[in-house]
């Protein structure tokens, strides 16, 4: 029988509970089940008062989880990442306040994402989304125009190679003939060279991409890593890549890297702050593609991700360890 005494928020999650109700169901065994939609510059004392008495939390990307929703949050036990970013999370004032925040390992979203990321490329590159805009608008002998570019042969520049990194390098490397190079500080050079890339420094990379695809954590080192300085740097008409943080990428330098044509083709699937309207500023144009922060979602990748999450609120409130706990000091005063 559930606890009526407990209380579990599903936060800005769209996806959580649409494709297996079982997950729901699952929760709902144990407590009592709110699903909640906030915008996402939400403050953290009004998201505190919103989520008054809700001891478990399933959060999407948006919005923060800042020090303010810490110090006015009631009794929240557990902060779940439905996704394997945590930087909405101010985990030193979670772990201060007693609150375990997980995330989904990383190989469950691995697939997903890498293939979103060879999607993206592959329209860009070959203009599929303005092909099929002409051919809607019975534009068919615009044809002769939309001329891409083959991904064998160019020199794909990866920055991050770790999880997801890594399995983009070794698609284009193994599945397109294309030679990677990554920039990937955290690794060896013969962990990077297991993907079938060449670890380079960032300056290096920049400078001999044909593409450039992103896959590193959003940190205070790499916000903005990609700026005005970083866009010079870059080869006339490089195609880039972002399916990690918008956040990653200097938005206003970027578009003028695109009226200026060093960038001949950009697929996103972040922006800096989602969701994005109709009207924003990259939609204008015609070499963007943008898709609404879907790259981990395949129904193989959403099924582990709602069964971790439900395996995780199933073991706090049991009084046992979750898996992929964050921020592992919390683990010492919460179960002692």
């Amino acid at each position: 029988m559930p606890n009526k005494n407990i209380k579990i928020a599903v936060v800005n999650s769209s996806s959580f509970g649409l494709h297996f109700p079982d997950h729901l169901d699952r929760l709902a065994r144990i407590g009592a089940v709110q699903t909640f939609l906030f915008s996402p510059d939400i403050g953290g004392e009004e998201l505190a008062e919103a989520l008054h008495g809700y001891e478990f939390i399933i959060a999407s990307v948006a919005p923060r989880f800042p020090e303010s929703f810490f110090r006015c949050k009631d009794r929240t036990r557990l902060i779940a990442r439905h996704g394997i970013g945590f930087d909405s999370i101010d985990l030193a004032c979670a772990t201060q306040s007693g609150v375990i925040v997980t995330k989904v390992a990383g190989w469950v979203e691995r697939e997903a994402v890498a293939e979103h990321t060879i999607a993206l490329m592959i329209e860009v590159m070959r203009k599929a989304g303005e092909a099929d805009t002409c051919v809607r608008s019975g534009l068919w002998a615009r044809r002769a125009r939309l001329v891409g570019f083959e991904i064998k042969g160019k020199t794909l520049g990866v920055i991050g190679s770790g999880n997801i990194g890594g399995r983009v390098c070794e698609i284009a490397a193994r599945g397109f003939g294309a030679r990677v190079i990554a920039h990937s500080p955290y690794q060896s050079t013969e962990d990077v060279a297991r993907s079938d890339a060449e670890k380079v420094d960032l300056e290096t990379l920049l400078r001999e991409s044909d593409i450039i695809s992103l896959h590193c954590a959003l940190t205070p080192e790499t916000r903005r890593m990609l700026s005005d300085r970083q866009f010079a740097q870059m080869k006339p008409g490089v195609f880039l890549i972002n399916t990690a943080r918008g956040e990653l990428m200097d938005e206003t330098a970027l578009a003028t890297a695109i009226d200026s044509g060093k960038i001949a083709g950009l697929g996103i699937d972040v922006i800096s702050n989602e969701p994005a309207g109709s009207d924003h500023p990259l939609l204008q144009y015609p070499n963007v593609v943008m898709t609404p922060h879907i790259s981990a979602y395949t129904m193989e990748s959403l099924r582990l991700m709602g069964e971790k999450m439900v395996e995780d609120v199933e073991r706090v409130a049991e009084g046992r360890f979750p898996e992929e706990v964050v921020n592992t000091d919390v683990l010492r005063h919460s179960y002692a």
